[in-house]
């Protein structure tokens, strides 16, 4: 039986820790190239380009300085990083020397896709140093700084990344190829959603920059992007050019112009009540009584594991078809109601972490949604095997990619922890990564409890709420409207594992503020414990609070979006 820890949370230096040693490290690499710095405005003296920093949130400063008169300060916030990065040529099967001066609680100096290192230097600066050697065909590299979430902000200056040019030194002035096949994948009132082909370049393409007519409104390194900001019916033109680290810039893709939906706010369109029930769990009650007295119409089935070789079954045990899960999915269905499965959770032998590929995860989704002719997913990824490792975060997108462009108007969601103020590393390296793969997730959940203390539920779910609204805006472009719409909140009702307790005040207070934000979604864990049981402690059936029969569904069944 899954015991109700299954969403237990790390203590943020804990996870700073744990990320250090996962990142942190020289490595050793045999013979040097003849050293030069290659790097464009090592020193911050001519101001902050070519450098280009997440959020706007660099700037040049001249003080506190290591060498010259000029230094980068990056302004961390609770929900993002404040990474200044610059992309330059270079040759492939060659060893490089990254190194730089920073100043800063924990503040991390590496290359994107390869090694890092990182200090503690609060007072003081202090010399980074990590090598690596470039792949066999890699002529691009993309070395950043950045600092921690709300450890304030840190300081760098005099990088330097020591090694021959690319193309032996000389100078690039070969344009990339055009992007081809730009079209829309998605719009809504305020925002649409483009893709397009890859370009191809003699040392490679780091930068696409859409424009809407002649002007440019966003750059990206992906071949997919979100333009916000846009007004209601309107139609707009656009088209994108791919740059190389040289600065050249190809001729402008085909254009593609649409007419954004009309209304107010952004979003997919997709709202949902949808709390969790579990049947192999905390006595499973019998979900058409819960919707006759609630309301409810959605529910979050948990949760779809591996059996064995990549093969879905509930509760990795449970057959796909044919026992009390599809006895449920029944009932739901005869009552009016519909369902939305969850794969993945805190424990047991997960399709994310098991499966082979992207393709055999996506493989795998597939028999779930054929099985059930679904409307929409959830991957609920948790833990060190899933959502602590950004292959299979990468596998998991990937996945989730392939299942919606193979199946029509499938809503794809994405449940993860977070911290009372916002994603924490992991979250957002998931949320770059849905940009990057253009992923098109159309839900980012978060599970606002198991924090490690604090009493205010409402507060610290807004706070947390808030946080990923704004990493939500800094990746993907969108405004405040289109970032609520993509959002989803998924809590836990009366006693959490650490003892926090969401009363049905606070998870009114909770749907009221969904609801006036218009978000996408609202669950908790779960129907199975939503009945009373004052003084009860953390189990499995009942809140462990004094509360009505099915209180929490009740409430959540008012969230309209």
């Amino acid at each position: 039986m899954r015991t109700l820890l299954r969403r237990s949370r790390r203590a943020v230096f804990a996870l700073i820790g744990s990320a250090a040693l996962a990142l942190g490290g020289a490595v050793a690499l045999p013979g040097t190239a003849q050293a030069a710095n290659i790097l464009s405005d090592p020193g911050f003296e001519s101001g902050l380009s070519p450098w280009s920093c997440t959020g706007n949130l660099g700037s040049v400063v001249s003080s506190p300085v290591h060498g010259g008169s000029k230094a980068l300060a990056g302004a961390v916030s609770s929900s993002d990083n404040a990474q200044c990065s610059q992309t330059v040529s270079v040759q492939p099967n060659t060893t490089y020397t990254l190194s730089g001066w920073v100043r800063g609680s924990y503040v991390y100096l590496g290359v994107n896709g390869g090694a890092s290192t990182w200090t503690t230097s609060p007072s003081a600066y202090s010399q980074l140093s990590v090598s690596f050697t470039t792949g066999a065909s890699q002529t691009s590299a993309t070395i950043y700084v950045h600092g921690w979430y709300a450890q304030g902000t840190y300081y760098a200056d005099d990088i330097s990344l020591d090694g021959p040019g690319g193309g032996g030194g000389g100078s690039d002035t070969q344009a990339p190829t055009a992007p081809t096949g730009l079209t829309s994948t998605g719009k809504t009132s305020s925002s649409v959603s483009l893709q397009w082909n890859a370009s191809t370049d003699n040392v490679g393409v780091t930068a696409y920059d859409i424009y809407r007519g002649s002007s440019q409104v966003l750059s990206v390194s992906g071949t997919s992007a979100t333009v916000g900001g846009l007004s209601p019916s309107t139609g707009y033109t656009f088209t994108v050019k791919a740059r190389d680290a040289a600065g050249n810039t190809s001729g402008a893709s085909n254009s593609v112009t649409v007419t954004t939906d009309t209304g107010s706010g952004g979003g997919t369109g997709f709202k949902q009540a949808a709390p969790y029930l579990y049947e192999g769990w905390g006595d499973p009650p019998n979900p058409s009584t819960v919707m006759s007295a609630t309301g409810i119409k959605w529910f979050t089935m948990a949760f779809v594991l591996d059996s064995g070789g990549c093969t879905p079954a509930w509760d990795g045990s449970r057959p796909l078809t044919g026992g009390a899960d599809q006895s449920a999915i029944n009932q739901i269905r005869s009552a009016g109601g519909d369902i939305v499965p969850s794969f993945g959770g805190w424990q047991g032998s997960k399709l994310g972490a098991n499966c082979s590929s992207a393709s055999a995860l996506a493989g795998a989704l597939q028999k779930v949604i054929d099985a059930y002719s679904l409307k929409a997913i959830d991957m609920d990824i948790e833990n060190s095997d899933e959502f602590e490792n950004e292959a299979v975060q990468a596998r998991i997108l990937t996945a989730l990619k392939t299942v919606k462009a193979n199946n029509p108007g499938l809503k794809t969601i994405v449940t993860f922890g977070t911290s009372t103020t916002g994603p924490t590393y992991y979250g957002n390296r998931l949320i770059e990564q849905a940009q990057s793969l253009g992923a098109n997730i159309d839900v980012f959940t978060i599970m606002p409890f198991d924090f490690g203390g604090g009493s205010d539920m409402y507060g610290n779910t807004v706070n947390a709420a808030e946080g990923l609204k704004a990493k939500l805006k800094s990746t993907f472009g969108w405004d405040d409207a289109t970032a609520y719409a993509h959002i989803g909140i998924s809590g836990m009702n009366g006693l959490s594992d650490q003892q926090e307790n969401t009363t049905p005040a606070i998870w009114t207070q909770i749907r009221d503020w969904a609801n006036s934000h218009h978000i996408a979604r609202l669950a908790f864990w779960a129907v199975n414990r939503d009945r009373p049981c004052a003084g009860g402690g953390v189990v499995s059936n009942c809140s462990g609070i004094s509360q009505n029969n099915w209180q929490f569904t009740s409430i959540t069944a008012g969230f309209t979006g």
